[in-house]
């Protein structure tokens, strides 16, 4: 390794990596002070500790791996920080109350869109959609086929469909994927 107490080679590596580590950093951590910040310590770090480290690489490429695990190690730092704040119980805008009001006041139009479908059929929908059962699991239950399951399950969506605007089929599906 280059012996960087010699202040003019490290002052020359300093001034010759700043802007492509700080630039490498910013592409992670998206601040540009927070990535200057990330670039000077690890100068620093490379100044206080130049006897313990040996490079079996180029010095650019030493720094880049450096400077990433360091962007990234403040990015974690910072989640930590972010998701102990994000416990805070912030009140509901009234879009948010309107939206779920909405929602809620969906339920029964849903409800009678699936008593719709035919009994048999719609056990295997609900085992499906709701229950999140896997068409073999479905099969093996109702001791039919996976064809036959497949066939139940197109003609339920079919018969959706008819009842409602495909629209609206969205809708259900988000709502039923919700209650799961």
């Amino acid at each position: 390794m280059l012996n960087h107490k010699d202040l003019k080679i490290f002052e020359a590596l300093y001034k010759e990596h700043f802007v492509f580590f700080s630039l490498t950093s910013f592409s992670i951590v998206k601040d540009k002070d927070v990535a200057k910040d990330i670039v000077q310590d690890f100068f620093i770090y490379l100044w206080e500790k130049e006897e313990a480290i040996d490079f079996t690489i180029s010095f650019k490429a030493y720094g880049t791996r450096a400077i990433k695990n360091l962007s990234l190690q403040h990015l974690e730092k910072n989640k930590t920080v972010s998701l102990q704040t994000k416990k805070i119980v912030l009140p509901k805008s009234e879009e948010q109350v309107l939206f779920e009001n909405a929602e809620e006041n969906k339920k029964p139009q849903i409800q009678t869109l699936v008593e719709k479908i035919p009994q048999a059929r719609r056990e295997i929908f609900i085992s499906h959609v709701v229950e999140g059962l896997s068409y073999a699991e479905i099969a093996e239950d109702h001791n039919i086929s996976i064809n036959t399951v497949k066939t139940q399950m197109k003609r339920a969506y079919a018969s959706l469909r008819e009842s409602q605007k495909t629209s609206h089929l969205n809708l259900i599906l988000y709502f039923l994927w919700l209650i799961k």
